[in-house]
């Protein structure tokens, strides 16, 4: 009986809130500003703040979501579709082809910068999904994942992915090794955990590092080969001054913070 009791006068309590705030909300009949009013109950479902870039959208959620459907990639184009510094960046560029935004831009996060999820699971299951929009027999599509190369570092779905369209610009080997870099490297971090470095009394440094812009200036003589205490070095004899453990590792003097 107390139970019933306590839910009624919490159910009146309710009624009675909710009846100031529709009164303190209507003015004549015009958009309401209390409770009922479109803002009010968009804070109340919103579940984060959104980032600083689309703060300005804070109160109109009908620009990114749609009704049943939620977040569609369209209402994103809509604004973004002339964005000529991300389309003609290389690493960038691919968005052009992406049907989708969701999966990898989170939104709701704070008043940060946009949250980027980059999943390469994700991109990689919105590649098949654009391979079977566009007729690609899904037989053939999943014959072709069981004869494409064996990549222990990668999963068989990221193989339809192309490393090099985002990537060709971090390439470190100057195209030498190719442009397969799952043959290698993972989705997940750039070190290789089997890549052993050759003997530290290596002289052939140069067939893989170039130097840094200060090695071809006064720098390297006056600053660089007087704190790893050589006379006479070429900018080519990295093994005269560096370890094999780090490059800030300088033989004689151990790790060096140079800038």
């Amino acid at each position: 009986m107390r139970m019933w009791r306590a839910l009624f006068v919490a159910l009146a309590l309710f009624v009675a809130l909710f009846g100031a705030f529709y009164l303190l909300g209507s003015h004549g009949g015009g958009e309401r500003t209390g409770v009922l009013s479109k803002t009010a109950w968009q804070r109340m479902a919103s579940p984060g703040a959104l980032s600083q870039a689309h703060r300005f959208l804070e109160h109109n959620c009908a620009a990114c979501h749609t009704a049943v459907e939620g977040v569609k990639a369209g209402n994103c184009i809509v604004c973004h579709a002339n964005n000529e510094s991300l389309l003609q960046r290389q690493p960038t560029s691919f968005h052009a082809g992406i049907s989708s935004c969701k999966e990898c831009h989170l939104e709701h996060q704070g008043r940060g910068n946009l949250a980027t999820n980059m999943d390469h699971a994700m991109l990689a299951e919105i590649g098949l999904r654009q391979l079977k929009d566009d007729d690609v027999d899904s037989e053939l599509l999943t014959w072709s994942k069981l004869w494409v190369p064996p990549h222990a570092h990668i999963t068989p779905e990221e193989t339809v992915l192309n490393c090099a369209t985002c990537h060709a610009n971090d390439d470190r080997h100057f195209q030498l090794f190719g442009q397969d870099c799952a043959q290698c490297h993972a989705t997940d971090r750039w070190t290789i955990a089997e890549f052993r470095h050759p003997s530290p009394s290596s002289m052939d440094c140069v067939q893989c590092h170039q130097a840094p812009p200060s090695h071809y200036m006064m720098h390297f003589k006056m600053i660089s080969m007087t704190t790893a205490g050589v006379e006479k070095a070429e900018v080519n004899q990295c093994f005269l001054c560096h370890q094999t453990t780090s490059w800030n590792d300088i033989k004689g003097v151990g790790f060096y913070k140079h800038h």
